[in-house]
């Protein structure tokens, strides 16, 4: 016979049950959607709002990827279950492009697609992570990262770079970091939020840093087409191939191509880690949807102009948006080499008033930009410290100027 104890007496007895999962109670969402989906909600209400909070190309998806999805959506092959791993042809694009694009060799059978990227960044740290184990985090860092880690059950460990670093944490920075429970080191470059690149000669000191001390490296690539200034992002596996049977690289087709609805990332990395991360996602799941995966395929093998076309759309906005923000007194904005991403350093805002406030972070200075100019943009809270703003320059030229004047005139008054 079974009896109930008090760690599971129902509601209304002397110890409750809580309702929801005290793992996932404690998932902090996300502020770049919730930024994102302030900014929607004041414009249904027809408010003149300019958000600068999601990082989503202003672009549509290239025409013959699109072309591709609606013959893939014709053909019953499409509409059957599908090896959990991915479509093989484009697990073996892939691998093609890890080799033309990032410089790196990896096989179709190293390769699993993921429902997102955001899929195979949670995979990654759940596949690699023991609770307990710590997870180096250069910050300023994406907002998904820590709380992944920490649904692994995993420390995230906050190791900072600011402005005057170019946001690129140093090997002296992570040694001063490591301890016997670090087992893994997250790299993100180019970066969201800051759109730093790091070097060839930094990435190999990180990755031999990393080789010499066992340390496992997940490095998302998802901005890799989108650097300028003639700076080349390729991975730290190109830099240092040795570090391969314990590196884990993550991609996906999102902002490339344009293609953040269609939701097709990936990861590779050891057999070994590629297997039980496909175990996982066969239960999670199972495969990703066989008509977005044909798009992606069509994306990979496809011609690549468009590509260039929107990377010299970003770089104009970037060189715009960098000025702007540089005029404002108390901002101090680095030309970022990467993505679509600016991070002013605003701390020399803080402490005046304005519009009758008082800000004294940069999360209070977000809410009065959105306020008082409606204009959203996404606090350095969300990233690690305070004293930041992350302005995504993914959206049109014209808006882009308006809501940065925006913020001039406010911070001008």
């Amino acid at each position: 016979m079974v009896t109930k104890s008090a760690s599971t007496a129902q509601p209304g007895s002397a110890h409750p049950m809580p309702r929801v999962s005290t793992r996932v109670a404690a998932i902090a969402p996300s502020a770049t959607l919730a930024v994102d989906a302030r900014a929607k909600q004041l414009k249904a209400q027809g408010r003149p709002v300019i958000g600068f909070g999601a990082g989503e190309p202003d672009f549509p998806t290239p025409a013959h990827v699109v072309q591709a999805a609606i013959a893939a959506a014709k053909d019953p092959a499409n509409h059957r279950y599908t090896p959990a791993a991915g479509l093989p042809a484009l697990r073996a694009a892939i691998a093609q492009r890890a080799q033309i694009d990032a410089g790196y060799h990896t096989e179709a059978a190293n390769v699993l697609v993921t429902n997102g990227g955001k899929q195979a960044v949670y995979q990654a740290f759940a596949t690699l992570v023991d609770p307990g184990d710590e997870v180096l985090l250069p910050a300023p860092f994406w907002t998904t990262y820590p709380e992944a880690i920490r649904l692994a059950g995993g420390v995230p460990v906050q190791v900072f770079a600011g402005a005057s670093q170019g946001y690129k944490v140093t090997v002296a920075q992570l040694e001063d970091a490591r301890t016997p429970a670090t087992k893994t080191l997250l790299l993100c470059s180019p970066s969201n939020p800051t759109g730093a690149v790091y070097s060839p000669a930094e990435l190999v000191e990180i990755g031999q840093w990393a080789l010499s001390n066992g340390i496992w490296v997940i490095s998302d690539e998802i901005y890799q087409h989108l650097t300028y200034d003639g700076v080349r992002a390729q991975s730290i596996l190109a830099h240092v191939p040795q570090l391969a049977d314990q590196t884990v690289v993550l991609n996906g087709v999102a902002k490339t191509f344009a293609m953040t609805g269609w939701r097709v990332g990936w990861m590779t990395g050891p057999t070994d880690v590629i297997k039980a991360a496909t175990n996982l996602q066969s239960h999670l799941t199972s495969n990703v949807s066989n008509v977005s995966q044909q798009a992606a395929l069509a994306a990979l093998t496809g011609d690549m102009t468009i590509v260039e076309t929107m990377r010299q759309a970003f770089d104009h906005r970037r060189k715009i948006i960098v000025a702007m923000l540089n005029e404002i007194d108390g901002f101090n904005c680095p030309l970022p080499q990467g993505a679509f991403y600016v991070y002013p350093d605003v701390t020399g805002v803080l402490g005046r008033t304005i519009a009758g406030i008082e800000v004294t972070t940069s999360a209070q200075l977000a809410k009065v930009i959105l306020d008082e100019v409606e204009v959203a943009v996404v606090p350095g809270e969300a990233f690690g410290p305070s004293g930041y703003l992350r302005l995504s320059y993914a959206l049109g030229e014209e808006d882009l100027i308006t809501g940065v004047r925006r913020i001039q005139e406010l911070l001008a008054r």
